[in-house]
């Protein structure tokens, strides 16, 4: 009997772990176990093995009580009885290479003279200390990474890592966890005796607490209260969403999510989308990264395409008629009304307003018609604000109790081609450098919201899980970040107000569309990118699970990439922002770019207000 347990966190982490061999050898035969992890993240990881224990618990004891334990990976290995191994021969076994230390354990038998023909590979620095079947597979992986000339695990494609596994498991039963410290595979057997299970935990409020028959997990540690993380193992524990892992099923986990899984119907993050087979579409939200993956497939065919060898001067969008592989861009057309109703217990005898319901109109969008009307006579000015907003300042000098602002507008969206990222100028990666005048003009863009330093530290913290585990690539990063929101954190509506910060959305993962976007935002400023805050509507018709969005107006996100411009995140649905997002307003937070507001300056007294957003699609074609 032997149990295997691999745990992969969002950001350094102390678990309470707890090995639980001391009742399970009661027999005459004593357990052996060992355990791994990578102290504060550094490439050199700690190795604790005993092949013929007692118990354990002095030692979890130790690690419990040390500072120096805390690590975004760790596993562990807990050996039948009357093994007969050497402390070399137990396992994880641990291998420097290419400047960072390696992890490996496997669970299962293997025909080692065939192991050893396949292990081909005859440099001294990978042959096996022990004797084991496990390290030789070990060093046979170790070498094929070395004629591949790869320094990290992410740099080998899924693919091919897989084949790799494939072949051992040609050799017997072959459950292998291997890790670099930044990347853990987990690989289940397709001959395999042992199930392995994973499960992904979320923060809650709730004390994270898991039993085996072989080890006992605590996350009680104040410093990890909003830890995500994933967990392997060959037990299933009490309590938790376990899934078990199919034969021949391969999951590589980077920073506490599944970054690509060869099984369909799993969800991945952004790193290795366009490796990923297309999942199957269970419910509305595969429906969206169906659709995610086909805007990553067309970006990648039209990259793969020769440049033409004379470009046309273009001067508007617009006289793109088609994509570089042929096809047609099409414009959708839509009619908008935005009704507010304000009612007071007392009349109002004074009050200023601030208006903006006018759509913009640039290269993307057309604005056909836009008429406002306010139900109470008062002094109206037009004017553009300092973020190119349209706005009416309106003021009212009669008493009224109810006030009713109604919107009408009329707008094309048009299509257009996918970004082209080959071209040098356009950054692929963070840290993005900005010139002193960029950052200058950017500024407002770039400064998170003022909150406590300890709350700005575990943000950024999060901010940089993504960016670590998705290689410091910049739009994968943004990817992931969308994507996460949008699974990670619940839609509900009155559970948040206007004073909700982006900390207290961390923390209680829920909130509403503008406050997905608020903390998308943060997160983005705290990794140095320009992001705003930009208010519209959205056509949600029968494509969007949510469709309270559709009444009233919708908050996302937009970010500024080096050679391209701003462009539109929708944490709320997890997509870009595409032809059914109609943008009207942006600034640095929801109050640069609110639809209404205003001061009462006399009377008023309890103020109730109902909003009402009708969208109606009346064109979809070329």
């Amino acid at each position: 009997m032997s149990d295997i347990f691999a745990l992969n966190f969002d950001g350094l982490s102390s678990p309470s772990i707890s090995l639980n061999i001391a009742e399970a050898a009661q027999g005459r035969h004593p357990f052996g176990w060992g355990f791994a992890w990578y102290p504060n993240d550094y490439q050199g990881a700690s190795v604790a093995k005993d092949p013929a224990a007692r118990n354990a618990q002095i030692l979890t004891e130790a690690l419990m009580d040390w500072e120096n334990f805390r690590s975004t990976v760790f596993i562990s290995k807990i050996l039948g009885a009357a093994q007969g191994y050497t402390n070399h021969e137990t396992q994880p076994f641990s291998r420097s290479f290419a400047g960072r230390d390696w992890i490996f354990m496997h669970n299962g038998d293997l025909d080692k003279m065939n192991l050893y023909k396949l292990h081909a590979n005859k440099s001294r620095f990978l042959e096996p200390l022990g004797t084991t079947d496990s390290e030789i597979a070990f060093c046979y992986l170790l070498g094929l990474m070395y004629e591949s000339k790869a320094r990290k695990l992410a740099d080998i494609e899924p693919e091919k890592l897989e084949t790799w596994f494939m072949e051992l498991d040609k050799l017997g039963s072959a459950d292998i966890v291997i890790t670099d410290g930044l990347t853990l595979a987990c690989y289940q057997g397709t001959q395999s005796q042992t199930p392995i299970y994973f499960t992904r935990i979320k923060p809650s409020s709730e004390t994270k607490i898991f039993n085996s028959e072989q080890v006992s997990l605590e996350i009680n540690d104040p410093r990890d209260s909003y830890r995500t993380a994933l967990i392997f193992s060959s037990s299933k524990f009490k309590h938790g969403n376990w899934q078990q892992m199919q034969p021949g099923q391969m999951i590589i986990a980077k920073r506490g999510a599944i970054a690509w899984n060869n099984k369909a119907g799993e969800e991945v993050a952004p790193i290795y989308q366009s490796l990923q087979a297309s999942p199957g579409q269970k419910n509305l939200k595969d429906k969206h990264r169906s659709l995610q993956q086909l805007q990553t497939n067309q970006s990648a065919v039209i990259q793969d395409l020769n440049p033409p060898q004379a470009l046309p001067s273009i001067t508007n969008i617009r006289s793109i008629t088609h994509t570089q592989d042929g096809q047609a861009l099409t414009y959708k057309m839509y009619e908008i009304s935005h009704t507010s109703r304000y009612s007071y217990s007392e009349a109002v005898e004074h009050s200023t307003h601030r208006f903006r319901l006018q759509p913009l109109e640039d290269k993307v969008q057309d604005l056909l018609v836009s008429e406002l009307s306010v139900s109470i006579e008062g002094e109206e000015i037009h004017y553009e604000d300092v973020f190119s907003n349209q706005c009416v300042h309106y003021s009212i000098n009669m008493p009224y109790k109810e006030l009713t602002i109604s919107a009408t507008s009329k707008v094309k969206i048009f299509q257009v081609p996918p970004d082209d990222y080959n071209l040098s100028s356009r950054r692929t990666s963070m840290p993005l450098v900005w010139m002193p005048w960029q950052r200058q003009m950017m500024n407002a863009y770039l400064l998170p919201e003022e909150l406590p330093e300890t709350q700005l530290s575990e943000l950024t913290e999060y901010a940089m899980s993504f960016a670590e585990r998705n290689e410091y690539h910049l739009v994968n990063t943004l990817e992931d970040m969308n994507q996460t929101i949008y699974k990670d954190y619940d839609y509900i509506q009155g559970s948040t107000s206007l004073s909700t910060t982006p900390f207290e959305v961390y923390a209680a993962r829920r909130g509403v569309c503008q406050d997905f976007a608020n903390l998308f935002i943060c997160l983005c400023r705290l990794l140095s990118i320009p992001a705003r805050y930009r208010m519209g509507y959205i056509f949600t018709g029968s494509n969007y699970e949510n469709k309270l969005q559709s009444e009233a107006s919708h908050a996302w996100t937009e970010v500024y990439l080096p050679y391209i411009g701003w462009r539109g995140f929708d944490p709320t649905n997890g997509c870009r922002v595409r032809q059914d997002h109609i943008r009207v307003a942006c600034g640095r937070n929801y109050r640069d770019a609110t639809p209404t507001s205003g001061t009462i300056y006399r009377g008023g007294g309890l103020e109730t207000l109902a909003v009402e957003v009708k969208i109606k699609e009346v064109f979809s074609g070329v």
